[in-house]
């Protein structure tokens, strides 16, 4: 394992964060600072509730912190669930683009019958939906992602990553404060969602094939 993610702490429910945010870099940077010891790059993650709630703020977080192994992690489905439209989504992502280092794929249908309070309440999250029928405008971002990524792969290979890594996180059967569920069928679907999107902007990838499975297995 090289790769390793976290959160940025909650501040007090209903606060605004910004007060908060010294504390959270001196955390953070404690923990960086382990994972630097054991070789490791971590990944600081963009949550609904959190200090760095909103990429403004996980931007924040990284230049505050200021460690070499630290990167941002985007995720879609976690900015749509705040009640925010692709246009939002795209501009969070803009804000998080110097500090990025890969993208959790997963989105959300926003439900207009739902009243919007200013904090996401986590055991209503039920509407995580694949990458291309959500609210977060996942091709635009990865439109977005496609003119970044030679930058983006030196930068993490410079790290000692092979290079940018999607990680699909869908949620599809269910999700909330303290993780989510999607099952064996549920990333299949997700998978292929995110393969035509992939393929409608122009991105390659690659995808485990039999021969790695045997190379795991030993044969």
């Amino acid at each position: 394992t090289k790769l390793i993610r976290g959160f940025s702490f909650y501040p007090p429910k209903g606060e605004d964060p910004k007060p908060y945010m010294n504390q959270a870099v001196d955390q953070i940077g404690q923990i960086v600072d382990l994972c630097a010891k054991e070789g490791l790059v971590y990944g600081l993650e963009i949550e609904p509730n959190l200090i760095g709630e909103t990429g403004p703020l996980l931007a924040e977080l990284a230049r505050k912190v200021n460690r070499p192994n630290m990167v941002t992690i985007y995720d879609g489905g976690n900015i749509a669930a705040q009640n925010k439209d692709a246009m939002q989504c795209l501009s969070e992502f803009h804000d998080m683009k110097k500090s990025m280092g890969w993208l959790h794929i997963k989105d959300y249908a926003v439900d207009p019958d739902l009243q919007w309070t200013g904090v996401v309440d986590e055991e209503r999250l039920k509407n995580f939906v694949p990458a291309n029928v959500g609210d977060a405008g996942h091709e635009f971002i990865l439109r977005e992602l496609r003119d970044m990524l030679p930058k983006m792969e030196k930068k993490m290979k410079k790290l000692g990553v092979p290079g940018v890594f999607l990680e699909v996180e869908p949620h599809l059967k269910g999700g909330g404060q303290f993780g989510g569920f999607s099952g064996p069928d549920g990333i299949g679907v997700a998978v292929r969602a995110l393969c035509s999107v992939l393929d409608y902007v122009g991105i390659d990838y690659n995808l485990r094939t039999f021969k790695d499975i045997q190379e795991l297995r030993g044969f």
